[in-house]
């Protein structure tokens, strides 16, 4: 993998690529058109990476309740007490860094129109219509149509909804493209995610549409049944590989974003602890994954950080490791993908086995065998009624989305309600292991956070930027 620098100042990360992928240059040396796709596609790669694996993957890890900050330490208070506001590093970092690495994926696919390069032309549409769906689904309207536009200065805010047909529309264009008629250079090294390997960066762009469309089945269900079910009559083929950017070092600005970020750069290894919510799932459970996620200690309760009775000693630190990949949509994210597909649209028809192969997928990331958990183990399929089905699909979905994609599990969980929310707090005995729970110093009135809200550097100065939203207010596709 060619090298990748991450630089942290406050919570702002950058991510590019050094000299030797020739992207940092004078910009007045040579024009974006001029630039060679296959030189530009790894900072393409590792810009979207960068953004979603490390200030995403840690807002994601608080709001799903994978990790809580320590009490011995106060650097992720805001994200806890869910006070991120429109002025906190970590929220204009994590915007700058995602619309930095799509500026380079726009770039690679107006190019690869120019030239009718249609394998470089689905990558880069994937790449785009994967950071942009972060992003809308994290803030709701977002600049897409007029984006890294130079002729927009001040580009438009798509609303929600149109994202999604925007991405829907992108999508279909470029799978309708011959990838076997494609002009020039054919990817390879360069492609750091698939290394050239267009079937895989055809399901990829299938599986990211069967996600978009997933994610309307309450908002738009109409739109989420026509585009799941002909997908399904179809025989679409989903992704049965990781989509991810791999071969990370345990060496300063060579390792996994958020180790890079939270470990290395910030040079404190206890800040994120284990939540009691996630910890007391697997603990309840008998699930060997428990002491791959976390280390030696006792949970914290959610949002606990100002407790100065426990001893910082004796509770758990998070794992987090320098070699992990970074997962754009995992073998098992597609897995479980499917598995709730054929639970609404399909009858059911093949969801268990599906399911079952999507939570032994995960065990294997972590080198255990799951078989044991489920056919009748401790994470058997419910069968029944199809809620019943969709519960333990997302509950798994949300387990495996860890540490990496809390991201995906926050927003499964706002869209179909699991893991269940908590009525009593954590040290209530009438608790449930894994479910969620209001943070202990939240701030915002008992209302779990529903987004982040827009950074003021964008708000200052894009007139087009929409009226400021709260953090509690419901994206579109949950409300």
């Amino acid at each position: 993998m060619k090298k990748i620098i991450y630089i942290l100042i406050g919570f702002t990360l950058i991510t590019s690529c050094e000299k030797e992928l020739d992207i940092n240059r004078d910009p007045d040396a040579i024009a974006p058109s001029q630039l060679a796709l296959n030189v530009e596609l790894p900072a393409s790669i590792t810009g979207i990476a960068g953004a979603q694996g490390a200030p995403y993957a840690l807002i994601g890890g608080f709001w799903s309740q994978y990790w809580t900050q320590s009490n011995a330490a106060n650097q992720y208070r805001l994200l806890d007490n869910y006070n991120l506001g429109t002025t906190d590093g970590i929220q204009s970092g994590a915007w700058n860094a995602m619309y930095d690495g799509l500026l380079d994926v726009r770039n690679v696919k107006n190019n690869a129109a120019a030239a009718e390069n249609w394998n470089y032309y689905l990558i880069a549409t994937v790449l785009e219509a994967y950071g942009s769906q972060l992003l809308t689904d994290f803030y709701g309207a977002i600049p897409y149509s007029q984006a890294n536009d130079q002729e927009f200065l001040q580009p438009i805010f798509d609303s929600g909804p149109d994202v999604y047909d925007l991405m829907i529309a992108d999508l279909d264009d470029a799978l309708s493209r011959n990838l076997n008629a494609s002009n020039g250079l054919v990817p390879g090294a360069d492609d750091l995610v698939f290394g050239g390997d267009m079937s895989n960066w055809v399901k990829f762009a299938n599986t990211l549409k069967l996600k978009i469309y997933l994610r309307q089945t309450e908002a738009r269900p109409g739109v989420a049944s026509a585009g799941i079910s002909a997908m399904i009559n179809s025989g679409t083929q989903f992704l049965d590989t990781d989509a991810a950017l791999t071969g990370f070092t345990d060496a300063p600005n060579l390792s996994n974003p958020l180790f890079e970020s939270d470990r290395r750069q910030l040079n404190v290894g206890t800040n994120l602890r284990a939540s009691t919510t996630m910890y007391s799932f697997l603990d309840t459970n008998g699930d060997e994954r428990l002491s791959e996620f976390y280390g030696a200690g006792n949970p914290l309760n959610q949002g606990d950080f100002n407790n100065t009775e426990i001893d910082p000693t004796s509770i758990s630190v998070v794992n987090l490791s320098p070699t992990t990949p970074v997962y754009f949509i995992s073998w098992e994210e597609s897995l479980f993908l499917q598995a709730e597909a054929m639970v609404r649209y399909n009858g059911g028809s093949g969801a268990e086995d599906l399911y079952n192969a999507a939570v032994q997928e995960s065990f294997n990331k972590w080198g255990i065998d799951g078989s044991t958990y489920v056919n009748g183990g401790v994470y058997d399929y419910a069968g029944g009624s199809m809620e019943a089905q969709i519960e333990d699909i997302i509950t798994q979905k949300w387990v495996a989305s860890f540490p990496g994609n809390g991201a995906e599990a926050f927003f499964e969980w706002h869209r179909t309600g699991y893991p269940n929310t908590s009525s009593v707090a954590q040290d209530d005995v009438a608790y449930v292991p894994g479910e969620i729970v209001y943070s202990i110093e939240g701030t915002t009135g008992g209302v779990f956070p529903q987004r982040i809200e827009y950074p003021n550097t964008e708000l200052s100065r894009n007139s087009n930027a929409p009226e400021l939203e709260s953090i509690t207010s419901p994206i579109w596709w949950n409300q």
